[in-house]
């Protein structure tokens, strides 16, 4: 297929090209590099994609000098002319949207990020694949979506009307918005709600890795809710193939769909929703003593009550998951946090 994916220069969107590409797929990412942190790991990603950090011009295309089936745009997707005129070109099979603000705690910051990117850039998205009738669009969602639900595993028949930071609520915004293309222009949709991914090439504002820089800088971790929470956390290869799934699975409109008890994650349209998560939570002390023995170091922990915008359990349940798309996770947290360590050291000694 010839596929778009939006996000390439960040963490899951890097892995899934190297995945997509290794399959025969021609694939076309775009990203705008921000600063939301440091913009060295996002080259660093895309110089192992085969895109060079001088080769690098906005709007412009790139080859990959590794992957041959890759190209990059640097691009915003609130640039919507160039956004359009790119997609109505290429005309692509698929769209896989990644790119967005991310981050719980920044959105109590940096508000209008999220809507610009989140809402905004969506919405063109949304806009180009109705205007070139895209054969599938697959978006990342987000775990957060759950906000106040105390039901556990957290299920996509669930409601998820109760977000607790700005991030969850655009993140629940891109599912009703892409529910609404699907419904009104036909365009097949799938909504994937991800929970805590991890792994080599890691954001550097998630806990795995500010704790893990901290342990090598000799600093204290800070621990939230006393070390309380319970985390999904889902390594990388897993999710990618969760998407690769996703993608390979277009879905069409539920003849069965009962709009007087409508199901939250199915309709009437070809739109479905899914959890990509590990079903199995870790205490986040127990992770913490996982990633000690990975790094073969000891943590100083200094424990805090909880943060505004965090819950206190993610836990997915993915039944549908694996009914619809054959989809389960496979790497323990033992396994994920040692690759991960090993990656980490070997870039940290790079760098």
């Amino acid at each position: 297929m010839k596929i778009l994916v939006t996000g390439t220069a960040g963490f899951i969107g890097f892995h899934l090209v190297k995945k997509l590409t290794s399959l025969g797929h021609s694939v076309t990412g775009i990203d705008n590099i921000n600063n939301y942190y440091d913009i060295n790991l996002k080259y660093a990603r895309l110089r192992e994609s085969g895109i060079k950090r001088e080769d690098i011009f906005y709007s412009e295309k790139a080859k990959s000098s590794s992957l041959p089936a890759y190209f990059f745009y640097k691009l915003d997707l609130t640039d919507r002319e160039k956004l359009f005129n790119l997609i109505a070109e290429e005309k692509f099979d698929c769209v896989c949207n990644l790119a967005a603000q991310a981050g719980v705690r920044y959105s109590l910051e940096n508000p209008h990020a999220y809507t610009d990117s989140n809402i905004n850039g969506f919405l063109n998205i949304l806009e180009a694949c109705r205007n070139i009738g895209v054969k599938h669009l697959v978006f990342a969602s987000s775990s957060s979506v759950y906000g106040l639900n105390e039901k556990v595993p957290f299920s996509v028949n669930d409601t998820a009307d109760h977000p607790v930071s700005l991030y969850a609520a655009t993140k629940r915004a891109n599912e009703l918005m892409a529910h609404t293309y699907s419904h009104l222009f036909n365009i097949p949709v799938t909504g994937l709600r991800f929970f805590t991914a991890y792994g080599p090439w890691g954001r550097p504002d998630m806990a795995y890795y500010k704790f893990t820089r901290a342990i090598f800088d000799n600093k204290p971790i800070e621990v939230y809710n006393n070390g309380n929470m319970l985390r999904d956390f889902t390594y990388i290869d897993d999710l990618t193939e969760g998407i690769i799934s996703a993608i390979n699975n277009i879905p069409s409109a539920n003849a069965k769909f009962n709009a007087r008890e409508p199901s939250p994650s199915q309709s009437s349209a070809p739109f479905v929703l899914y959890n990509l998560g590990n079903n199995r939570p870790e205490k986040l002390t127990d992770f913490i003593a996982s990633l000690e023995k990975a790094l073969g170091r000891k943590a100083e922990k200094i424990f805090h009550g909880m943060q505004a915008g965090d819950i206190p359990v993610t836990m997915a349940d993915i039944d549908a998951t694996k009914r619809d798309l054959g989809w389960e996770p496979k790497t323990s947290i033992d396994e994920g946090l040692k690759l991960f360590a090993d990656w980490f050291k070997n870039y940290n000694d790079a760098v």
